[in-house]
């Protein structure tokens, strides 16, 4: 299994992004991986890290970088050699498996889609999350992609995201709700009802309805569909709360007594591992669902450990064929015709 790394993508590349890829190396011996980006900084780095002559780890060098302030459509066309460009072509020449692309997440969905193209029946790829709830994990989709969807888009993402729940959760038929701010069917803007009837009519999914936005941490169920503008926004504020009230808890408990912190001890197991639950750097990324290759979006301020989790779950979407069982849905639902609401 080889993966390709933008190792200058992200708010600490490429020292993170190559740290990252020497642990799931040394973690994984089916896993190679393939280092994109300034031949001699990555080199700096692995050499310090005694992993210069290791085999399963090479460098191909790439002479630019898509900064996360820039515009990705301008940026990639001006930037023929940036890293994220050159990871992706090597996916699409069939020298690597599959991409980890931490940084700008525009400039990653564009050298997706330029440099692998749509899986037909696709209009829109979507960034799918799995989000951590009381009842294990849901997959929202769309978190960032798009943050203009019509209701196809939003049906495509209801399809793709249930593939991707089967695999992710092992079960045959995963639960859908579309976001909204409602359960009733006759809430919600143009887009939302418009998709409403036909998820409902739709045999391929297991459509429950809508739910609530506090319905999510509750895992009501396994898939979320919605835009990528309101999606993006419930992830971003669903990490910043878990950060705020871990933050919080510290602060209350250095500020008791004495008998508060030793409660805290009492409690600390327990605390740790629901802390590692709500870590948002546990899940390392999300795929890029609907482009013709396995596409793994990283945060930009992604550690060495977010990096390897990523390669890891990148390994696992190749070795399960995630874009082979979207290939066959998509296939299935091309031959239906729906009343899509432009």
């Amino acid at each position: 299994m080889k993966i390709a790394i933008d190792a200058m993508g992200g708010d600490f590349a490429p020292l993170e992004t190559v740290l990252g890829s020497i642990e799931a190396v040394r973690a994984n011996e089916h896993i190679e991986v393939v280092l994109v980006g300034d031949e001699q900084q990555i080199f700096n780095i692995l050499e310090a890290n005694n992993e210069a002559k290791n085999p399963r780890i090479s460098v191909h060098h790439a002479s630019q970088v898509i900064g996360m302030d820039e515009h990705p459509g301008q940026a990639l066309r001006k930037k023929k050699d940036a890293s994220v460009v050159v990871a992706t072509s090597l996916v699409r020449d069939n020298v690597c498996d599959a991409v980890i692309a931490p940084g700008s997440t525009g400039a990653a969905v564009a050298a997706a889609l330029f440099g692998l193209g749509r899986i037909k029946g696709v209009d829109r790829p979507v960034i799918a999350t799995p989000m951590p709830t009381v009842s294990g994990i849901t997959v929202m989709l769309d978190s960032g992609a798009n943050s203009n969807s019509k209701p196809k888009h939003l049906v495509q993402g209801a399809l793709m995201g249930s593939e991707y729940a089967k695999l992710l959760l092992g079960k045959e038929e995963p639960t859908v709700g579309l976001l909204n701010i409602g359960e009733e069917a006759t809430k919600g803007n143009d887009v939302v009802l418009a998709t409403y009837p036909i998820l409902e009519r739709m045999k391929t999914i297991n459509f429950k309805g809508n739910i609530e936005g506090r319905d999510i941490p509750k895992g009501v169920v396994d898939v979320v569909v919605c835009d990528g503008f309101v999606g993006n926004v419930v992830l971003k504020f669903a990490e910043g709360l878990v950060t705020g009230l871990t933050q919080l808890v510290k602060d209350s408990i250095m500020a008791g007594s004495i008998f508060a912190k030793i409660g805290a001890m009492l409690v600390k197991p327990a605390l740790k591992k629901m802390a590692k639950r709500l870590d948002h750097t546990e899940n390392g990324g999300a795929p890029l669902l609907g482009v013709n290759g396995v596409f793994m979006i990283a945060h930009g301020s992604s550690k060495a450990k977010e990096i390897k989790t990523a390669i890891e779950i990148a390994s696992d979407l190749v070795e399960r064929k995630i874009i082979q069982h979207i290939r066959e849905t998509m296939d299935i639902e091309g031959a239906l015709k729906y009343d899509y609401d432009e």
